[in-house]
């Protein structure tokens, strides 16, 4: 079963830290992804549960981190250095599909969390 769940966000200034977190079971990848108003969605990062591959968009990389908690089925993005360009809907996501994993997209998403970063 694939459940998604996604509590939190909230507002930092510049240079604030955030963890979002996402109840997720079931899965073979799951991700986050963001999206701005009047802008694309993004994929900030992702991770393969088996082997642990991982993927940063290059405008997060050194900054977040995107890490699993299988015992409690917990998908976390830790966010340090928050800048105002990071401010956006975040939507934690997952799938089943290897092929959907590697190519997109997701077919499983939370309901989104606010992250606002003011300067």
């Amino acid at each position: 079963q694939v459940r998604l769940v996604e509590p939190g966000g909230g507002s930092v200034q510049t240079g604030g830290s955030l963890r979002l977190s996402c109840a997720v079971s079931g899965y073979v990848c799951v991700g986050w992804f963001r999206q701005a108003p009047g802008q694309e969605r993004e994929k900030v990062a992702s991770r393969y549960i088996v082997g642990g591959t991982t993927y940063y968009a290059d405008s997060v990389k050194g900054r977040f981190t995107i890490s699993t908690d299988n015992a409690k089925n917990t998908l976390y993005l830790q966010m340090n250095s928050l800048k105002p360009e990071d401010t956006a809907m975040y939507y934690c996501a997952a799938d089943l599909s290897p092929i959907r994993c590697r190519l997109g997209p997701y077919n499983y998403w939370g309901q989104g969390a606010q992250v606002t970063v003011s300067s």
